[in-house]
């Protein structure tokens, strides 16, 4: 008896574990989000669109809630550099979205670009 009702509640936490990953959200590489942040607004001055090579947008600009919306609905206009943002993977973007959802206002570790 005692080796069934382990056997269930063993199967029961594998299913929750396989549920939990499957419906984790993708993480990127935040060191590479950061770098590809700053390289899309180098090339966006390089090319005249703004003013400085800096990003606009700092990862405290927004709480991640509103990351995760924006990126949700891949609304990019506020980036201004829309040729360069529309080049990017998928890849590109979630690692990005990973930089500044991981520093936005209210997460444990808010930051601005420098």
């Amino acid at each position: 008896m005692r080796k069934r009702v382990f056997t269930m509640v063993l199967a029961i936490l594998v299913a929750f574990g396989f549920i939990g990953t499957g419906l984790a959200m993708e993480q990127g590489n935040k060191r590479k989000g950061k770098y590809t942040y700053r390289k899309v607004y180098k090339a966006c001055h390089e090319r005249g669109e703004v003013d400085q090579a800096k990003p606009t947008l700092n990862p405290d600009a927004k709480s991640q809630a509103e990351w995760e919306a924006m990126f949700d609905e891949k609304s990019f206009k506020e980036f201004g550099c829309e040729e360069e943002w529309s080049n990017l993977s998928e890849v590109e973007l979630t690692d990005i979205f990973t930089y500044l959802h991981a520093h936005a206002s209210d997460s444990p570790t808010p930051a601005k670009c420098k």
